[in-house]
Parts: structure tokens; C-alpha cells; sequence
């Protein structure tokens, strides 16, 4: 919001105050003043009449003029091509500071000149408040311009200060000019007088207008018709609070529209009577359609979308842009005013899809006071009146009602100071509310407030509290240290487990990344190990952030194709991350391998990011988290076989609970996700919480040496090497210290449909040397075993 200072001036005195001031007050009031900028910048300025203007002899576009500006005729050169003898201007004297330069004596291809005839861009005026001539030439004065008068800023109206501020959420009131003075004066405990027009609108015969709304969405609304009104140029004093305040100024009639909507807050909008035949306006939302609006571009209105229509044609969309059919020009001589009420929602949502972020938008979109309809057209009949000679007009139609009833707040001072921990006075609380409008009833330690319509953020006494500290003062609360026990900090299991992955995870080598939770509709419909009903944004910030994700599998590939396609290699990531489904969250870890997981070259090291090196850091991770490799079980994948290669991809068990899926990523989303051959794993870390891991022991290194066997096994295709593990695992628990695959082959000197698995079976006891005694009769019994589970020979 676009404060002017000297718009404030027209409801409250500010002598005394600075610009500066004003801003700190009002911030440290919590209603932030991001910047204080003036309109016009320019010092040593006078207002001058040129005497003489002739060709510059030694250039084809410049000028040499005399100019007399109350100190006697002085040379200036100037190249504006609308310069000429006998108009007055604006001369910034030698020394003069204009926006990015400093006005000094010169020689212009040898002509002296002392001094600038100066444009209003010159002066830093934003060129969207002026004419083409304005933005081309310098500027042209009145003919009764004071000559040698040196407040030419003042003169202009160009002497004002914009505060910008910045709206909390809850202060929606601070959209209007007159709640900022009411704001101001609470501040700065001084009387705000606002205009009076209460009522102004109940005049006006027997009408003809017919308006309806055939939404929930739009529940009251305001029309009336203006028979006769002359469209001119605004006073000068409104096009410059307008331009203030952001807004181009362009007659009368539509600054009218503008200039109540910043005073109040209710976005009003003005229909040319003569090309609204039907006399009749209908607010709907079930119409799918292209409409051109007052700024020429066509819009896509889709169903949703509050559209005014008018003989069931449309024109405008209603709270954010009229139609272009029906917009005021020259030749309007009647009007037809609409004050109505649309869902924030809404507005927001279309404002957004159109990409019109419009004055009258932001404030549907902040929300409206109850009241604010009836205020705006009694001010804009009593502007109309004034300043567009408006007569002719008919009663006020309605549809729709506004159902407001006052609301009142009552609290107690002892709860007041106990709850801010302050010690004030009674006479303090009650001033500071009287200064806020809210009128009082003191009755012993309790006092009810009556809320003003505007102020719809004052709902319980907490939020009278806070208007009480805030505007005496934070400065009054007493500095005290808090009170608690002291206790020794600790982390719980969660975020010892938390930590302990990302120790493990960053120790391998592998980064941690931090992904967008919300996500595009893309990626909710293909996450790994979905669990619900998918959570969407009634209000999103576009569409790729229109979902909170449900896994973190796409997130994490479209954080790799970034990098790949800048180049990046051996890009190796894990993500810790709650995912979310209606109702239910779940924390999950995801691990990202691509090309190595390391390479060196000098010393031809190179680790390649395939299963098994996911496999293998999987199992280190787990195993320091407490979960042994045999409470660990690998199984086949049939939980998702679209996102992961059918064949080199796997489901991992903690018992009998499935917390995963890791493996190759399936090809074809590969390629959909724009990235190279990758592998990997989605965990869920809520059922590691869960699972009691087992406690780290610490037992001595074995003093006696092992023994070990290779043997070589064929079994058919079908058996896996775990299962082979298990068996031997099994059946040598007691002297069995490790198994290791080493080699899987199939070829030459091997059957079809079998294959042949190499592993190292270690032997050791901890408390002797073991004997050839003691392990044949194991050996064979292993084997034997082997044979009768998984129908295992040995290889000859």
C-alpha cells in the first residue's frame, strides 16, 4: 500500500512530525513502513520564462535560450524540441541535485550554459504518469506561473512522500486510506476527521436496474445508475494523490472509481450506461469463455471464474477487470456504479491463472469489511456530485444483504497485565482505545470495547491486549530473565537415528540435499510406496507446487537431471524427508547413486553406483543403526516395477516388515525424468524408529585363526544366493563366522536353466584352534544339507 503523506494530511494534522518519524512510529506499531520515498526530487529549483530561444550554431536539435528566473536574463542550452521563446519552465540552477546528477556550468559545443530546463521525468516522476509530450519534451508551465518562485516541487504538487507499507496477514483494513488515518491517529494520539457521507447514496428516483447474483460466491451487491455525469479532467489534487498512490490518472469519472477504492478499501467499478442496454447486471461462475478486458489483452474465463454479465453477455471479470465493451471514455454521458462483495478465494485464484494482479484484486483478495460496499457508494455519489457534475440518479438496488451486527469484546485489566505482564493503568488502556475507536464502557476492573467494522482482525480479548501494548509501547514491558529448570539436553531416539544416517550416508561420500515439498501433480502420481489420499492446495502458488508429495523419488531425480545437465558427475545424494497422504505422515530416507560412487583415476579406484554398492551401503547404514544384516532380508520386488528395473532391483525386510525398495531405475523413467543410468533406495524411517535396533557390544578380537573353505555350487536359475546363506548360516551357526559370495556363473560346462554360485565359507572358534576333525563332519553336513534344501551339487 502506497501511503501519501499529503493525502494523510487531508485527515490528520502532521505538524511536527517528519516523513522519518512518521515511519518509525508506525512501524514499531507493527504496521511496517518498508520505504520513504518522495515523489519528485530536485534542489535549487525556480520557475522560469524563456525570453529568447534560438538555433544553437554549431548543432542541429539544440537551443540557446535566455531565461529569467528572478535572478536576471541567464543562458541556458537545451535540446527539448518544444522549446520556445515565451513559455515558462522549470530551471534547476547551477548546484542543483537532481535524481543522478548535479546540475554544474558548462560549455555546450561552445555556448555557455548555467544552468537545465528541466522535464517532470527529470525530476524522477514515473513515466507512467505522463503524457508522451511530457516524456519527450520539458515540462510547460501554466501561463500564470509565478516567475522566480523557488517552491516549484510545492507548485507542481509534487512536494509529497510516499510511505510504502507492508500489510500483515490480519490487517487487511490497512488496504484503505481511511483506516491508515485512523491507524495514524491512534499512533500519534490525534483526532482523524474523515469525510462525511453517510447516507449520500439514499437519493435518486424510481430505477429501472436490475441486478442478481446467481453465486454464493458474490453475497451482496450494489448498483445504481447515474443518468447524467461530464466526463473531464480531474482536479489536479487528485491525479497527484492518484499517481501517489500508484494509480494513472485518466478522467474524472474513472479516477472517481480509483480514488474511493484507495480511500475505503471497496474496489468499485463504473459501467457506461449507454452501452448497457438491458439495464441489467447478473454475477455467475459456470461460464467457460474468452473475454477482452479494459486493457485490450483476451482472457480465457473458465468455469469457476465470477463473470458480470449483462443480457447473458459478459462484461468484466468481476473483482480483478472490467470488459472493454463497456468502459468509460469522451462520449460517456451516464454511468452505472457496482459496489458489491466477491469470495477472496476466488478472486485469487482467477487473478493468479490470468496472471491480473490489479488494486481492485488485492484488495478482494486481503478481504472486505462488512460495511465497506455502502461506504464506497455513498462516497463515490458525493464525489460524482462535486467534481462530475452528476445528476439524474436513481435509487440504490441491492441483491443480496450484509448481516452485520457490531462486535463487542469485554476484558478485565487484571487479565490485561497478567497476560502482557505490565502494570498499566486504567486511564492508559482506556486512552489508547478511545484512540482506536473502540468506545469504552468501563465498569469497575472491566471494560467492553464496541469493534468498528473495519477492524475485523479484533475477534477475543487476547487481540485487545495486543492493541493495548502495542501502541503504548513494547518498550514498557520490564526486562526479566525466564524461569525453568535446568535440565541436560539430549536427543530422542528419533534424532540420535536421524543423525547416526546422516553420519553414515556423508561419511560414504554421499551429499545431503533438501528438496520442495510441494510438488506438481507428476510427481504425486509417481512416488514409491504411496499410502493414501493425496493432499492438494486449495490455494497453490502455481502448478508445480500444487501437491505436498507423497514420496521423494521424482524430487530427488529432478534434483540429478539439474545437475547432469550442467555437467556434474558422480552426482551421489540422500534426502531425509517427511511425505504426506491425507491425514498421515511418514518420514522416509531416499539414497541417489549415479555413475561413481568413487573414482580415482591415478590409482584406477573406481566404485561404479550400481545395486550392489547401494545394496552395500544399505546394509552398512542399517547395521549402524542397530539392525544386525540377519534381521535383514533381501526379497524379490513386487512392490513397484514401473519406477525400478524389474530384474536388478529388490524389496528389503526388517523381519517381517517391508521398509523399502531399491534398485536400477526402470529405463523408461529414466528417460522421462531427463537423466542418466542411476540406482536407487526409498526407506521408511518411521519403522526403523519403531524397531528396537540391537545395542552396539564391544567384544575382543578373536586370538585363535580361522580356516576357510571355497566350494563352487549349482543350483538352478531359480534359488537365490540368500537362500544358499541361509542354509549355511543355519546348519554352522556355532563355528560359521562368515560366508561370502565371491563369483555367479553361467556358460560353458554348465546345464541350461542352472547357474553356478562360488562362495568362502569361514570357520572359527573363540575359544581354541579348530581341527580338521571338528570342521569336515561341519563341511559335509553343510553340504549335505545344501543339497536336500535347494537341491545344491558340488561343481566338478
Amino acid at each position: 500500500m502506497k501511503v501519501s503523506i499529503n493525502w494523510l494530511k487531508e485527515y490528520i494534522s502532521l505538524d511536527g512530525i517528519s516523513a522519518t518519524e512518521l515511519a518509525d512510529a508506525l512501524t514499531t506499531a507493527g504496521l511496517e513502513i518498508e520505504g520513504v520515498d518522495p515523489v519528485a526530487h530536485g534542489t535549487n529549483l525556480a520557475i522560469g520564462e524563456v525570453l529568447k530561444c534560438e538555433p544553437h550554431p554549431d548543432s542541429d536539435h539544440l537551443n540557446v535560450c535566455m531565461v529569467e528566473y528572478g535572478e536576471g536574463p541567464t543562458q541556458i542550452v537545451c535540446g527539448a524540441p518544444n522549446c520556445k521563446a515565451g513559455i515558462k519552465v522549470i530551471v534547476a540552477k547551477v548546484g542543483a541535485e537532481l535524481p543522478g546528477i548535479t546540475i554544474k556550468a558548462a560549455k555546450v559545443r561552445g555556448q555557455e550554459s548555467n544552468g537545465m530546463l528541466c522535464s517532470l521525468r527529470e525530476l524522477g516522476v514515473n513515466e507512467k504518469y505522463l503524457r508522451e509530450d511530457q516524456i519527450n519534451g520539458i515540462e510547460i508551465l501554466p501561463v500564470d506561473a509565478p516567475v522566480g518562485d523557488n517552491e516549484v516541487l510545492k507548485y507542481l504538487g509534487l512536494d509529497d512522500i510516499v510511505l510504502d507499507a507492508s500489510q500483515t496477514p490480519n490487517r487487511a483494513d490497512c488496504m484503505a486510506m481511511w483506516s491508515v488515518a485512523k491507524e495514524v491517529g491512534a499512533v500519534l494520539r490525534r483526532e482523524t476527521k474523515l469525510p462525511v457521507c453517510d447516507n449520500v447514496s439514499n437519493i435518486g428516483k424510481p430505477t429501472t436496474l436490475v441486478v442478481n447474483s446467481k453465486t454464493e460466491k458474490c453475497p451482496h451487491f450494489l448498483g445504481k445508475i447515474v443518468g447524467k455525469v461530464v466526463v473531464k479532467e480531474s482536479p489536479k489534487w487528485m491525479q497527484d494523490y492518484l499517481h501517489a498512490a500508484g494509480v494513472r490518472a485518466i478522467n474524472n469519472v474513472v479516477d472517481i472509481s480509483n480514488y474511493v477504492m484507495i480511500e475505503t478499501g471497496q474496489p468499485l467499478h463504473f459501467y457506461d450506461l449507454a452501452k448497457m442496454p438491458h439495464k441489467e447486471i447478473t454475477v455467475v461462475d459456470d461460464v467457460c469463455m474468452k473475454l477482452t478486458a479494459l486493457d485490450g489483452v483476451e482472457y480465457d474465463v473458465q468455469k469457476g471464474d465470477l463473470l458480470i454479465t449483462t443480457g447473458n453477455e459478459a462484461t468484466g471479470i468481476a473483482g480483478i477487470m472490467g470488459g472493454d465493451d463497456s468502459k468509460i471514455d469522451e462520449t460517456t454521458t451516464g454511468i452505472i456504479i457496482e459496489a458489491a462483495h466477491f469470495n477472496h478465494v476466488s478472486i485469487r485464484n482467477t487473478a493468479k491463472r490470468l496472471g491480473l494482479m490489479t488494486e481492485a484484486a488485492s484488495r478482494y483478495i486481503k478481504g472486505l469489511e462488512p460495511l465497506a460496499q455502502n461506504k464506497a457508494m455513498d462516497r463515490a455519489v458525493q464525489l460524482l456530485i462535486e467534481y462530475a457534475d452528476a445528476s439524474e440518479l436513481e435509487e440504490t438496488v441491492e441483491a443480496g444483504k450484509v448481516s452485520y451486527t457490531p462486535i463487542q469484546v469485554t476484558e478485565t485489566l487484571e487479565h490485561c497485565n497478567e497476560l502482557l505482564g505490565t502494570e498499566f493503568t486504567m486511564d492508559e488502556v482506556v486512552e489508547v482505545l478511545k484512540s482506536l475507536d473502540f468506545s469504552p464502557v468501563v465498569k469497575g476492573d472491566e471494560f467492553t470495547c464496541t469493534v468498528p467494522s473495519y477492524r475485523t482482525d479484533i475477534l477475543i480479548r487476547e487481540d485487545i491486549d495486543e492493541e493495548i501494548i502495542r501502541l503504548i509501547g513494547y518498550d514498557r514491558l520490564e526486562e526479566t530473565l525466564p524461569l525453568m529448570e535446568a535440565t541436560a539436553g539430549k536427543l530422542t531416539h528419533r534424532q540420535s537415528l536421524r543423525r547416526t544416517t546422516k553420519q553414515v550416508l556423508s561419511g560414504l561420500g554421499i551429499r545431503e540435499i533438501i528438496t520442495y515439498t510441494l510438488v506438481k501433480e507428476q510427481f504425486i502420481d509417481n512416488a514409491v510406496m504411496p499410502f493414501g489420499e493425496h493432499v492438494h492446495l486449495a490455494s497453490p502458488m502455481s502448478e508445480d507446487r500444487k501437491y505436498v508429495r507423497n514420496g521423494i523419488m521424482a524430487s530427488m531425480l529432478e534434483c540429478l537431471s539439474y545437475n547432469q545437465a550442467r555437467k556434474a558427475k558422480n552426482v551421489n545424494l540422500f534426502e531425509i524427508s517427511n511425505v504426506y497422504e491425507k491425514g498421515k505422515v511418514e518420514e522416509r530416507v531416499g539414497i541417489l547413486l549415479s555413475d561413481s560412487l568413487q573414482e580415482n583415476r591415478l590409482q584406477k579406484i573406481n566404485i561404479t553406483s550400481d545395486f550392489y554398492a547401494l545394496k552395500g551401503i544399505v546394509m552398512a547404514w542399517l547395521e549402524k543403526l542397530g539392525f544386525a544384516s540377519n534381521r535383514i532380508y533381501i526379497k524379490e520386488n513386487t512392490i513397484d516395477t514401473v519406477h525400478f528395473h524389474p530384474y536388478r532391483s529388490a524389496a528389503i525386510y526388517l523381519g517381517n516388515d517391508c521398509i523399502g525398495v531399491l534398485g536400477e531405475v526402470h529405463p523408461a523413467y529414466v528417460k522421462q525424468m531427463n537423466v542418466s543410468r542411476c540406482v536407487y533406495g526409498e526407506f521408511n524411517f518411521d519403522k526403523l524408529v519403531d524397531t528396537k535396533g540391537a545395542k552396539v557390544k564391544f567384544v575382543p578380537l578373536e586370538r585363535y585363526p580361522s580356516t576357510s573353505r571355497d566350494i563352487a555350487l549349482v543350483v538352478s536359475d531359480d534359488i537365490s544366493a540368500q537362500s544358499i546363506l541361509d542354509v549355511i548360516n543355519k546348519v554352522g551357526k556355532k563355528l560359521v563366522q562368515r560366508t561370502e559370495v565371491f563369483d555367479v556363473y553361467q556358460g560353458e560346462h554348465i546345464e541350461d536353466g542352472c547357474k553356478s554360485i562360488a562362495l568362502n565359507i569361514v570357520y572359527q572358534a573363540s575359544d581354541h584352534t579348530l581341527t580338521d576333525d571338528e570342521v569336515l563332519p561341519l563341511h559335509q553336513e553343510i553340504l549335505k544339507e545344501l543339497e536336500t534344501k535347494v537341491n545344491a551339487k558340488l561343481r566338478g
